[in-house]
């Protein structure tokens, strides 16, 4: 429960931060820049009607990145990338006690049911972070058993099953993770329908002869969608390796009690 509520506070904190970086930037860097590049093009247009020579229109990625969708887009992007890093701390740091010798049996040795509570010590004696990692959980719980029921194939399920167990929870707790993957390109489309949407009120403009308007709004609604789309695709990667993070390090702390307990227990 305590680590449930300093997970939530980290994630408001991150939101919090992301759209402090991500607005502060926009609004002293890539608008300001947007707004020379678009004047530079009215002065061109507006030279071409007096010369009547051809306006050369400059294609900058400021004006790609201007609207309030892409900026949007971005601060939902450094917000997943600080879950998921919160995330693959966690993994990492699990993976890290695969390495420790949380059971000591020699080699050849044949562990008894009355063996199962000594041997249970160090693991009780671990820090109380350490403590709910899955590896020690899985030995401790494989250890009372075997103590009460003598039965290696109960230990055997009890590992199994505890390792399914924190299985389904990681991959439940990346829930977040997958809406903000899934929202992100939604925004890009709602800058695609209200680039649209401006394009269309402008209708009367262009029929007139001046498509400035319209080309300006199909610019937000194509913009918008096709930077969503980038940062669709790098965050779908990263929440993939997130995910083989995860359950590589299950395998392998059921792997670890198999290697360094199970195959000990006497029948």
């Amino acid at each position: 429960m305590k680590f449930q509520k300093s997970e939530f506070f980290y994630q408001i904190v991150a939101l919090v931060l992301s759209f402090v970086v991500v607005h502060t930037i926009y609004v002293g860097l890539v608008r300001p820049n947007a707004d020379a590049v678009l004047e530079r093009e009215r002065q061109s247009i507006a030279a071409q009607e007096t010369t009547g020579e051809i306006a050369t229109i400059e294609r900058s990625a400021w004006v790609v990145l201007k609207d309030y969708e892409q900026e949007s887009c971005f601060i939902l992007m450094l917000w997943v990338m600080a879950i998921m890093g919160l995330k693959a701390q966690g993994v990492a740091a699990q993976r890290r006690m695969l390495s420790q010798p949380l059971v000591s049996i020699e080699e050849g040795r044949r562990v008894l049911p009355e063996d199962a509570r000594k041997l249970a010590r160090p693991l009780e004696a671990l820090p109380e972070p350490e403590r709910a990692f899955l590896l020690p959980r899985a030995l401790r719980g494989a250890l009372n058993r075997y103590g009460s029921t003598a039965s290696v194939a109960d230990v055997s399920n009890v590992v199994r099953d505890l390792c399914d167990t924190e299985a389904d929870r990681m991959d439940s707790e990346l829930s977040m993770v997958r809406y903000i993957t899934w929202a992100i390109p939604s925004i890009g489309f709602i800058g695609t329908v209200r680039g649209i949407g401006d394009a269309l009120g402008n209708a009367h403009e262009a029929v007139a002869g001046n498509i400035s308007a319209v080309t300006a709004s199909l610019g937000v609604a194509f913009n918008s969608t096709f930077i969503a789309l980038l940062i669709s695709i790098v965050i779908m990667f990263l929440m993939h390796q997130i995910t083989l993070m995860q359950e590589r390090m299950v395998r392998e702390a059921q792997d670890y009690c198999d290697d360094n307990l199970i195959r000990h227990l006497q029948s």
